[in-house]
């Protein structure tokens, strides 16, 4: 699996720095962007939406559920290093409790018991870290498998996936079983909502680039209009995060454009993408 990520973010790398500039200077890289959407795609098509479809079916619906805490629960520990970083301590520390009350009396995280005790859920990455403090996000990227990103995003990912405590877990044929689980379970969640995108959007690939660099941009400054850790210039406002369309698309076909594959990654990848 190291091996795929060093590929994935090798190529990704090959084109943010051979790209030819396109006609919309948030994806100057349109051409290899769409080449890696219509391959993405079509994994999705013939490998894990069948998979997914096919989990769902036959998986009870309380042991989907207790699979996606307990991945949930792990990510809660890399979501509230980051929420520390960025100075929001009470979510930080939030976070904190989240994972040790899950991890205890929720059975390693198979039952969400935090949420239930009030305490909300967080979802945050380097990434959203280093904008919040006012790097820039750099260009629309589409890695291989791994989805929607950012030049700035994907250089972060290296050391989310290595923030990732599934990543250390042995033996190693167990992680290996543990990750196919995660990445169908999250993908099955998603199902509906990919078919939503499916019926909606005449160009699916400007509709989920659009709309992932808009709700990417909400992520990033929890709905500011820009970092408050760091001064953002005003002759670059950080409109490359941004969608130009006034209303955004439905919650549901956002969460369809963030990713299914993606699931591979600890976070943003989150929870969650049939923006293959």
């Amino acid at each position: 699996m190291s091996k795929f990520r060093t590929v994935a973010l090798t190529l990704a790398a090959s084109a943010t720095l051979a790209g030819c500039a396109g006609p919309n200077p948030r994806d100057p890289y349109e051409g290899f962007n769409r080449a890696m959407f219509s391959f993405n795609d079509t994994v999705d098509t013939y490998a894990l939406k069948p998979a997914a479809t096919a989990y769902k079916k036959v998986t009870p619906s309380f042991v989907q559920t207790g699979v996606g805490n307990f991945f949930g629960n792990l990510q809660d520990v890399w979501t509230a290093a980051n929420n520390l970083l960025q100075g929001k301590i009470g979510d930080g520390m939030s976070d904190v409790m989240r994972v040790g009350i899950n991890s205890t009396f929720g059975l390693l995280g198979v039952l969400d018991i935090a949420s239930e005790a009030g305490l909300q859920k967080h979802k945050e990455d380097l990434g959203q870290t280093l904008g919040w403090y006012g790097m820039p996000s750099g260009p629309y990227l589409v890695l291989p498998l791994l989805g929607p990103s950012t030049v700035r995003d994907a250089a972060a990912l290296p050391v989310d996936f290595k923030a990732d405590p599934w990543q250390y877990k042995e033996p190693v044929n167990v992680r290996n079983i543990g990750t196919v689980v995660r990445v169908v379970d999250q993908r099955a969640s998603l199902l509906d909502a990919s078919t939503l995108l499916e019926d909606a959007a005449l160009d699916r690939y400007e509709f989920i680039r659009d709309g992932w660099m808009q709700r990417r941009q909400s992520q990033v400054f929890d709905g500011e209009d820009g970092p408050r850790g760091g001064k953002k210039p005003e002759q670059q406002p950080e409109q490359n995060d941004a969608a130009p369309p006034a209303k955004p698309p439905a919650a549901e076909q956002q969460d369809a454009a963030e990713a299914p594959v993606q699931a591979i990654m600890p976070a943003p990848a989150a929870e969650k993408n049939a923006s293959l």
